[in-house]
């Protein structure tokens, strides 16, 4: 692949972003001269002289880009002009910019696509692999995935993810692989920091899927308030072809407004009769449910599912993947047999110690997912109390503390406090600050900085008639400490080992 100044200076002035050119000579419009690049990149240790750089975020320092030119790089793309002699390309907007340069870089590849996006507070992860596994029985596995736990390009194999939506230049890149690995689909998780940092600047979902809303990530390093929270998630709404909105999400009204104010084709699903499909749990089945609708379109209501996962927000979650799948070329029996045999990495794994006492281990790790999940347990185990093993992550998501907090205080009866991807924080603090938040003085807590020595003390604690939730990390094999991923266990393998011992 390659590209050519001119295509850059066409390319940015139709969409009003270039400012000028400014080199040795001075500042002007016009293309400098001739130059191909052969690749994109915003890290200085990935740049050569075939690379356009880019100059990108609020920790953006000028040495960066002295590192890039050291490394041979000859123009950069950035919103100010810097004294050095590489030619700038100056924007208006670098991220607009990324975006829009990384698509036309990898000729479009979400045109070549079917592309599927979830966004939501909680259930992306479940909802998105569901969806894999539906459209791997329709496409013989050629369905890429991108989402918060894993990645796989070539339908197959999976890497563990950075970001839950990647950084434009990366999306791009790995969407294009995923055409020349003769992908067909793919499945993403879009967050609202990807719009709010234009990562999908210029991207349109075929089909685009509003679980939830509740607040989250409300912090001065993400979102300042759950306004802009919400603001950016709706801006999946305006960038699909087709929109599949849960009736029972809050602020329903406002997001089926939105859809009907941009003329979006929507599709609503939920418990409500009111839905176009509703979900109706179902005796037949460990979990199983089915759809009803009064226009069945889609084809999908007479047909039994069941899936693996318990809990009647994961039918909810298999619903919208059911629809999604339908609306990209699966059928109900595709659906049928992929959802039989889904599994989600983390995702309300139950295991059952000795004593008889259940264990939920479960990636929960805002209010409105650790509140469901704490439901559950305690609507499935009325008789006993809920233990919870719980921690919140550093320098970022400041909100969740305090909602972990009032989660807790609502309906755990014990809770151990412990680290959580703590980064450059204290983990006793952010522990301190969670149970600051609490406000049910018959709340047990305990802490224990050491996760699995806290998650042995939890499971000892338990009697038969107990549930344990360990909630945040599921099974994910670091700990991100002091700006490095530490390996840990894992939360799933630490208690089964615990429970074999």
């Amino acid at each position: 692949m390659s590209f050519s100044l001119e295509d850059i200076r066409h390319l940015l002035l139709k969409e009003h972003l270039l400012k000028e050119f400014v080199s040795t000579k001075g500042w002007h419009l016009d293309v400098p001269e001739k130059a191909e690049f052969l690749q994109l990149s915003y890290d200085s240790r990935k740049a050569d002289a075939s690379t356009l750089f880019f100059c990108k975020g609020m920790n953006f320092k000028e040495e960066y880009l002295d590192s890039a030119i050291e490394q041979g790089i000859q123009y950069y793309v950035s919103e100010q002009p810097y004294e050095n002699s590489a030619v700038g390309i100056i924007v208006t907007d670098i991220r607009k910019a990324m975006a829009l340069l990384a698509m036309a870089f990898y000729d479009y590849p979400q045109n070549k696509l079917k592309v599927i996006g979830f966004t939501g507070t909680k259930g992306k992860t479940t909802a998105a692999y569901f969806t894999k596994a539906i459209l791997d029985h329709t496409t013989n596995k050629k369905t890429a995935l991108l989402s918060t736990m894993n990645t796989t390009l070539d339908g197959k194999t999976y890497f563990k993810s950075h970001l839950t939506t990647p950084e434009s230049l990366d999306l791009y890149r790995m969407m294009a692989e995923a055409v020349k690995n003769g992908m067909t689909h793919l499945v993403m998780e879009v967050s609202s920091q990807a719009y709010k940092t234009q990562r999908v600047y210029g991207l349109t979902l075929d089909v685009g899927i509003f679980l939830n809303i509740s607040p989250d990530h409300i912090s001065p390093i993400e979102h300042p308030t759950f306004d802009d929270y919400f603001y950016c998630k709706r801006q999946l709404i305006l960038n699909s072809k087709t929109v599949v909105l849960n009736h029972e999400s809050d602020y329903f009204d406002l997001l089926k407004e939105t859809a009907d104010l941009f003329q979006i084709p929507t599709i609503t699903y939920g418990r409500s009769e009111e839905s176009n499909y509703q979900v109706i749990h179902s005796d037949k089945g460990t979990h199983g449910f089915t759809l009803s609708s009064r226009q069945d379109h889609l084809a999908i209501c007479d047909t039994a599912y069941d899936i693996l996962l318990a809990g009647g927000f994961n039918q909810e979650n298999a619903a919208s993947a059911i629809i999604a799948a339908a609306l990209t070329g699966a059928s109900s029996q595709d659906a049928q047999a992929g959802l039989k045999e889904a599994r989600v990495p983390g995702r309300m794994d139950q295991l059952i110690q000795s004593n008889g006492a259940h264990v939920y281990v479960d990636y929960a790790h805002n209010y409105l997912s650790l509140k469901t999940l704490l439901e559950f347990a305690k609507n499935e185990h009325p008789d006993g109390r809920v233990i919870v093993v719980l921690g919140s992550p550093g320098n970022k998501a400041i909100s969740r503390r305090h909602d972990f907090g009032k989660v807790l205080s609502e309906t755990a009866d014990v809770a151990f406090l412990t680290a959580d991807d703590p980064a450059f924080e204290d983990p006793q603090k952010i522990a301190e600050e969670i149970n600051e938040a609490i406000t049910n003085p018959e709340l047990i807590v305990h802490y224990e900085m050491d996760r699995p020595e806290a998650i042995r003390r939890a499971l000892a604690e338990s009697t038969p008639q107990d549930s344990v939730v360990i909630a945040g990390k599921g099974v994910d094999p670091y700990q991100k400490i002091n700006g490095v991923d530490e390996p840990y266990e894992g939360d799933y393998a630490i208690v089964k080992r615990l429970i074999e011992e």
